[in-house]
């Protein structure tokens, strides 16, 4: 599309909508051209939702399912031990146990069993005498589980949305949008939403009221934000009509959540969700068993509830301690096998590392050195790792060409899991690198900042800021909007305040805001306080404090 093009229709849309021109151009930048696309943007709708029965094999697993209530067989669920898993466990359980259904749920220990359907889970699965099995965002790779579990008289439904391999399981039904015979239109659901598109699509069977799938969209809106899917298309449907709930407090583990996270008088959106509450789920499935992380989902008891609340707690508390020391431990192994100059990959293995953490201290290393990231932990003769991506570099197939080093691997674009043999790991390494190599440049190397538009700081109103934040829920294909002021003056003296946090004022035209910088305060040099020469990246942020609301540009970059 020609400037010329591009301007008529943001002038087109700011006309039809009613809204500021700067409004109208960062909806044109995320795809929003239409009149009908803006009111799908800012208010999805449940008839937005697809029909579930587009998705491959679909009508074959609510023929099963169906079959099961009817004989009323015990259903036994297996999910994997994230949020987006935990999530997916809770829903399913929680819509069959309301359909009647007898239903055990299994959630893999991480630190024994690794990722995945295991062989153990099936065993599991037998001895309670189950001849259902429905995985939920785990399956896609687990041929031989699905296989035993099948000659042990178990029928197996997977679901889940992970890459599938050149195989899949001989399962009832596979219910993933990746499939590449899958007509389902959108192919970026996370675990829980897939499982979200089967109790649809099985209340729909039933002649069930729609309002009966509603009553979980919050956890489908916890796991998706959790998994970092894009929040668009059917995923921001999903996530906005799941916040609408998470904000009621209606379910008693996630109020129990939110009280000792201290988040129960605050306006919850997805970073709240990702940053704070996901952490504190995922950290039992890190150290321990995840499972009661489900239970405090499913509980009906409000004293269970905020009993495993405080255990959640405790637990992220131990998990925190344990990744800030493996994250020193990484930066100074990647120093000492580097040096100054890093390849375009980073690979770092080590015997102790808790394998539980690793996925996390990876993130980290991505944020701090910008290159793609795999930290393996040896413990008991085997490499557990997690990979973690930039943006637009495809870790997953990368690792994929590396597979004959690997004794398991899944996942997607950004994020996977492996499991190596440690006599394997300095060739695997090597190959990864190459791979990595083959693909990557240095212009990919360098991080860059999107910025959504330039501003001043006097457009900084009120109706502004209420028209950015029908932009939410905020996440990947549709972050927070980023602006560029020029000429700021600094107000006062620059502060450093908490772990490293930049603190000062920006005044220009008249308008005073708070800005701070998380992370920033090595750029306290770069402000000199009364000089209006201050270029500055941020975003746009309403503070909360002391029940008082109050504007705080976030700062992302300056100079």
């Amino acid at each position: 599309m020609t400037d010329i093009q591009n301007r008529d229709q943001v002038h087109d849309l700011a006309a039809r909508l009613g809204v500021p021109v700067l409004i109208a151009r960062m909806l044109v930048s995320r795809g929003v051209t239409t009149f009908e696309a803006a009111r799908r943007f800012f208010r999805p709708a449940w008839e937005d939702l697809y029909d579930p029965f587009l998705m491959a094999d679909m009508d074959k697993a609510v023929e099963r399912i169906s079959r099961a209530l009817n004989k009323r067989e015990s259903i036994f669920i297996y999910g994997d031990y994230d949020v987006d898993g935990i999530t997916s466990v809770s829903l399913l359980t929680l819509f069959l146990r309301r359909l009647g259904a007898n239903v055990f749920y299994y959630i893999p220990e991480r630190l024994k069993e690794g990722y995945g359907l295991s062989l153990s889970g099936v065993r599991q699965a037998v001895e309670c005498g189950t001849t259902l099995m429905i995985t939920v965002d785990c399956g896609i790779t687990g041929i031989e589980e699905v296989k035993q579990a099948r000659e042990s008289g178990i029928d197996v439904i997977v679901s889940d949305h992970h890459e599938p391999g050149a195989v899949l399981p001989d399962a009832v039904a596979v219910l993933d949008p990746k499939r590449a015979d899958c007509p389902y239109p959108f192919k970026e659901l996370a675990g829980v939403g897939v499982a979200f598109k089967l109790i649809q699509a099985v209340s729909r069977f039933c002649g069930l009221e729609e309002s009966v799938p509603a009553e979980f969209i919050d956890l489908v809106a916890l796991g998706s934000a959790a998994d970092i899917v894009p929040l668009v298309d059917e995923n921001r449907v999903l996530v906005f009509k799941g916040m609408e709930k998470i904000n009621r407090f209606e379910r008693l583990g996630i109020r129990a959540l939110a009280e000792t996270s201290g988040l129960l008088d605050k306006k919850i959106g997805t970073g709240q969700l990702v940053f704070i509450m996901a952490p504190r789920i995922n950290a039992v499935g890190r150290l321990g068993n995840a499972e009661r992380a489900a239970e405090l989902l499913i509980t009906d008891s409000e004293t269970r509830a905020r009993e495993i609340a405080k255990i959640l707690e405790q637990e992220n508390q131990t998990r925190k301690n344990i990744d800030e020391e493996t994250f020193r431990q990484a930066l100074a192994l990647m120093e000492s096998e580097n040096g100054e100059k890093l390849p375009p990959a980073v690979v770092l293995s080590q015997y102790g590392w808790h394998s539980g953490v690793i996925g996390i201290v990876a993130s980290r290393i991505v944020e701090k050195v910008y290159r793609p990231t795999i930290m393996i932990a040896v413990e008991d003769g085997v490499g557990k790792g997690s990979a973690r991506s930039i943006p637009n570099f495809d870790i997953y197939s990368a690792i994929r060409q590396c597979e004959p080093y690997l004794m398991g691997f899944g996942g997607h674009k950004y994020a996977a899991g492996l499991t190596i043999a440690p006599e394997n790991i300095e060739a695997f390494s090597s190959a990864f690198l190459k791979a990595v190599e083959s693909v990557i440049d240095g212009d990919d190397l360098v991080e860059r900042i999107h910025v959504d538009s330039e501003i001043s700081l006097d457009e900084i109103t009120d109706k502004f800021i209420r028209l950015l934040n029908l932009f939410a829920p905020f996440g990947p294909q549709n972050m927070r909007p980023v602006f560029l002021s020029r000429n700021l003056q600094v107000v006062g003296t620059p502060g450093i305040v908490g772990k490293d946090h930049l603190k000062f004022r920006v005044r220009q035209e008249g308008k005073i805001f708070d800005a701070i910088g998380f992370g920033l305060g090595s750029l306290r040099y770069r402000l000199t306080p009364g000089e209006a020469n201050l270029d500055m990246i941020y975003v746009i942020e309403e503070n909360i404090w002391n029940g008082q609301s109050r504007v705080q540009l976030r700062v992302k970059d300056l100079r």
